[in-house]
C-alpha cells in the first residue's frame, strides 16, 4: 500500500480550471452580485503586485458574504452536473486502479475544499486537501485563503497527508500536469505528468518522469 496524490485541474479535470467553472456556475445561479464582484475586483488590484499572474488563483474574494452551507450545496451540484462531464478518462482510470490495488488515494489541489471534497467522493478517492477559504462565522470572507496548496506549498500539504495516513511521502506516487507540480514530483518516488506543457515535458524528459500524452 502506498500514498497516491492527484492534482485536479488539467490532471483529473480538463481545463479551464474547476474554480473558473464554479464561478460561472454561481453567476448562472444568481448568487454573485455587485458585492462579491466588487470585493473580488478590489482584492485583485491589491494582490497583483505580490502575485502577478497567479493573482486569480489566490483571490477567493468572489465568495465574500456567501453562506458556507449554500456554497457547499452548489458545489455538490456542480460536481455532479458539470465536473462529471469534464473528467480526463486516462487519469480517472489510473485513480480507480490505485484504489482497487489498495493504495491510499488523495486529491491535492489548489481548488477550494468545498469542490475537492465532493469530487473526491464522486471519484472514490479516500481524501482531499484543497484551498481553505477565509470565513467569518457561517459566511465566506474576502482576502487570501487560509491554505492554498500550490507549487512549493503543495509539498508541505503532501507531507500532512502522508503523516495522516502513516505512509512515507518518499515512497508516494504523484500525478500532475503543470510545472507547478515539479516541486512535489521531486519529493516522491514516482511521478506522472499528465498532458504536460512544454516546460514540464522537458523536465520529465530530464528527470525520467512518466508522461501520459492524452
Amino acid at each position: 500500500m502506498k500514498l497516491v496524490l492527484f492534482d485536479v485541474d488539467g490532471t483529473l479535470v480538463t481545463q479551464p480550471g474547476t474554480e473558473l467553472r464554479f464561478f460561472k456556475h454561481l453567476l448562472r445561479a444568481g448568487l454573485l452580485g455587485p458585492r462579491q464582484l466588487g470585493v473580488a475586483a478590489c482584492y485583485s488590484v491589491l494582490l497583483f503586485p505580490r502575485y502577478g499572474r497567479n493573482t486569480l488563483r489566490k483571490n477567493k474574494s468572489y465568495l465574500s458574504g456567501l453562506p458556507v452551507s449554500i456554497v457547499a450545496e452548489q458545489a455538490e451540484q456542480f460536481v455532479a452536473d458539470t465536473l462529471a462531464q469534464c473528467l480526463i478518462s486516462a487519469t480517472v482510470k489510473r485513480l480507480r486502479e490505485h484504489v482497487e490495488a489498495g493504495d491510499r488515494v488523495a486529491l491535492l489541489t489548489g481548488t477550494p475544499q468545498f469542490i475537492a471534497d465532493p469530487l473526491a467522493r464522486y471519484l472514490g478517492a479516500h481524501f482531499a486537501l484543497g484551498a481553505l477559504c477565509a470565513r467569518r462565522g457561517d459566511q465566506f470572507a474576502g482576502g487570501l485563503p487560509l491554505r492554498h496548496p500550490f507549487n512549493r506549498t503543495k509539498v508541505d500539504a503532501a507531507r500532512q497527508i502522508a503523516q495522516q495516513f502513516g505512509l512515507p511521502l518518499s515512497e508516494a506516487v504523484a500525478y500532475g500536469d503543470s510545472v507547478n507540480d515539479a516541486a512535489l514530483f521531486r519529493n516522491v518516488r514516482r511521478s506522472i505528468a499528465i498532458m504536460p506543457g512544454q516546460r514540464l515535458r522537458a523536465m520529465a524528459r530530464a528527470e525520467g518522469w512518466e508522461v501520459i500524452a492524452g
